[in-house]
């Protein structure tokens, strides 16, 4: 029996050390714990107050909606709604690289996704109106896919894209017109923090209204609001814009290329003074 014990204890530390070391969420605060009053904090006073913001002014913005096709009064109630988030949380924000951005020009922004906590940070920092591609499954969230949808975002219908054709269409028109336009190349939120390959066509509209990207890292949100739950956990976020990536010239042939480039340029910003993995 005491064989057979060794044995099992010998195959047990076989497996374990060939499974892969667990690693740190990549902007992970080192030594710092979220223990019971955290999630007290976050379950009583922060969600409760954002639901209560998303209810009380995805209500007033009904009626202005309906008068509104620009769009512009509900970008209003989207930056206030945002301001109130980004306020309630008690996360300090600092941005670098904004100030190397001709922000009179047309670009489109391409933002790593990693929380819910995404689109508020951007309405707050990103100094402009603009728009942004999301899910059609968006849409079936009470009041946020309502704004979203009466606002003038662009609506992508992932399963079939040919029924995206309308909204693809507006955005390029949209983008030659003047208006930025703010994408998720990833295709969705990250389970785990680490920045995901992008989707392919992720930058067709860019090639096709020939305007620069700027690839945009959000630096924290992660750690703050992971996915599949809703502890809030306070700590400082970071905002990385880099350099912009001409278009100029390309088509859509070169789209895997521009992908690649900008997909370098994201992970160069948001990886950036993390430690050499062994």
């Amino acid at each position: 029996m005491q064989e057979v014990n060794s044995s099992v204890e010998v195959e047990g530390a076989a497996e374990a050390a060939q499974l892969p070391p667990s690693r740190q969420s990549p902007h992970a605060i080192p030594g710092k714990t979220y223990g019971w009053l955290s999630h007290l904090r976050s379950y009583v006073i922060l969600d409760p107050l954002i639901w209560l913001y998303t209810l009380v002014l995805g209500l007033l913005a009904l009626p202005g909606g309906m008068l509104d096709p620009s769009g512009r009064r509900l970008h209003w109630f989207s930056r206030a709604w945002s301001w109130l988030i980004m306020k309630t949380i008690f996360s300090p924000v600092k941005v670098t690289g904004l100030e190397k951005i001709d922000t009179s020009k047309t670009h489109v922004y391409a933002v790593n996704h990693a929380s819910a906590m995404d689109i508020p940070f951007l309405y707050v920092y990103l100094p402009f109106q603009f728009r942004i591609v999301f899910k059609k499954e968006l849409l079936s969230y009470p009041i946020v896919g309502w704004q979203l949808k009466r606002s003038g975002q662009v609506c992508i219908d992932q399963q079939k894209p040919t029924n995206s054709i309308a909204a693809i269409r507006s955005a390029v028109k949209s983008l030659k017109a003047g208006m930025p336009l703010v994408i998720f190349p990833e295709g969705g939120r990250t389970p785990d923090g680490e920045i995901k390959p992008f989707l392919p066509g992720a930058f067709f509209l860019a090639i096709k209204a020939q305007v620069d990207i700027v690839p945009v890292a959000l630096i924290g949100t992660y750690e703050l609001l992971p996915m599949d739950t809703y502890h809030i956990k306070c700590r400082p976020l970071e905002m990385r814009v880099g350099e912009p990536i001409s278009t100029a010239g390309l088509t859509m042939r070169d789209t895997e290329a521009v992908s690649a480039k900008v997909q370098k340029a994201m992970e160069e910003l948001y990886y950036a003074e993390l430690p050499a993995q062994s």
